[in-house]
């Protein structure tokens, strides 16, 4: 463990046990927040290489328009 998470737990366990249980609750769910998204994203990457692939053909193609932040 580092010194730095070492510290959030010590100044975590100061505090109320009600809000240390928010915090727990809230820390485990944005790691499974994260494992989930890095499995999603690894298990994408075939389909995100066919779409870049498209979109690199049809820019090549002249089927693209240049991007009009006033018209998104």
């Amino acid at each position: 463990m580092t010194k730095r998470l070492e510290e959030a737990f010590a100044a975590a366990a100061k505090l109320p046990e009600r809000e240390q249980e928010a915090l727990a609750e809230w820390v485990l769910e944005e790691l499974s927040e994260e494992h989930r998204w890095i499995q999603t994203f690894a298990g994408s990457q075939d389909a995100l290489s066919q779409l870049s692939d498209e979109a690199k053909a049809e820019h090549r193609t002249g089927r693209t328009l240049p991007l009009d932040p006033e018209r998104l």
